[in-house]
């Protein structure tokens, strides 16, 4: 009661806010256990309502479709656009991004298009869902090529839900209204698979953890959030649950790589990291995690010009270093998009998704 009403909204409170990263880690680690991610949600729909909407969060908050737009076959093109030049100024001044930052390349053959047109591989008794993010469909398809590959050899037939976006990067823009449209039309999508008793496994922690968090409080009265939550766990849940029930049918080769792991902000809130220790060990790696924060990314807050300098000190605090440190024979491990990203922006190493660990390892890789 001390502040004024109007100070909720104002360009001061907005730039405060700008620097929570929502990384939800204070909701697993403050005593009161303050959702400082949701408050600032709820802060930045307000905010929009009385001062409107940026291109750069419409742009952002619409990275699914601009991503279907350009992967593909304008992808060289794009690609080679938005690197340098004429092209990339008009950005970096129209969106106020960050020059020193590569921005990720789209693929010119998307996850969608590989699966699609492959050999169809003989079907199998048992069915999972591979909730394909759009990170991992037009950005690094690799990574789902490698979980469809690994869940394939384990003895399951592979299928894709045919969603748009699940909302995630509306939803870290404020864009409440835009969010709750996404959530309900990959409910529909999801929900059938569930209602078989179907398990939907996804690569990208941010997207398919929100089925549990974000959406239980974007759709409150949606029963089928209950039913997709149920059965919707990360790529590592999976992989140690089979192995944890002996039923992780896959072969390794004997050799035991050495893996410096990275979890990801919401992975670590949320669910934790002990499924991807498991998940690694599985495949025969020694894993060691970086006892680390966030990775400073943060979607696309490391973007952003004037959040550059902190997201890069965010991530000299640990872990940057840690990677440094790292032997090259060392397995750089990170299951978010953003994290693998701020590794190789900040050390010039490729890190791997858990995904594409496992599929190495196996005999035939």
């Amino acid at each position: 009661g001390a502040l004024p009403a109007e100070t909720l909204t104002s360009p001061r409170m907005h730039e405060a806010m700008a620097l929570c990263i929502s990384c939800k880690a204070c909701k697993a680690e403050c005593p009161s256990s303050v959702d400082m991610a949701k408050l600032k949600l709820e802060f930045q729909a307000h905010y929009h309502a009385r001062h409107g909407v940026s291109v750069r969060s419409r742009f952002f908050a619409q990275v699914a479709r601009l991503s279907r737009l350009n992967a593909g076959a304008l992808a060289p093109l794009v690609n080679r656009l938005s690197a340098r030049g004429p092209a990339r100024r008009i950005l970096n001044r129209v969106l106020g991004l960050a020059p020193q930052r590569p921005l990720p390349a789209f693929a010119r053959t998307p996850f969608t298009a590989w699966f699609s047109a492959r050999p169809a591989p003989a079907p199998t008794d048992k069915t999972v869902v591979l909730f394909n993010d759009t990170f991992n469909t037009y950005n690094t398809p690799s990574v789902a090529i490698a979980a469809t590959e690994v869940l394939e050899r384990a003895g399951y037939t592979v299928v894709l839900p045919g969603h748009g976006c699940c909302g995630r990067p509306a939803l870290s823009k404020g864009l409440v209204d835009e969010a709750r449209a996404m959530a309900q039309e990959t409910l529909s999508k999801l929900a059938p698979f569930a209602e078989r008793g179907i398990s939907i496994v996804g690569l990208e922690p941010s997207c398919i953890l929100s089925f549990d968090d974000d959406y239980r409080y974007l759709l409150a009265d949606d029963p089928r959030v209950d039913l997709v939550a149920s059965h919707a766990v990360t790529f590592e849940e999976f992989i140690a649950g089979l192995a944890e029930r002996g039923d992780l049918e896959l072969d390794f080769e004997p050799a035991a790589p050495r893996v410096l792991l990275h979890g990801h902000c919401h992975q670590k809130a949320l669910v934790g990291t002990r499924s991807a220790h498991e998940t690694l060990q599985a495949a025969g790696c020694t894993v060691e995690e970086v006892d680390s924060g966030c990775c400073g990314m943060a979607g696309s807050f490391g973007y952003e010009a004037e959040h550059y300098a902190i997201s890069m000190t965010m991530a000299e605090r640990r872990l940057l270093p840690a990677v440094r440190n790292a032997g090259s024979e060392t397995l750089i491990v990170a299951a978010g998009t953003s994290c693998r990203h701020q590794i190789a922006d900040g050390t010039g190493r490729h890190a791997l998704h858990p995904a594409e660990v496992l599929r190495q390892r196996l005999t035939d890789a």
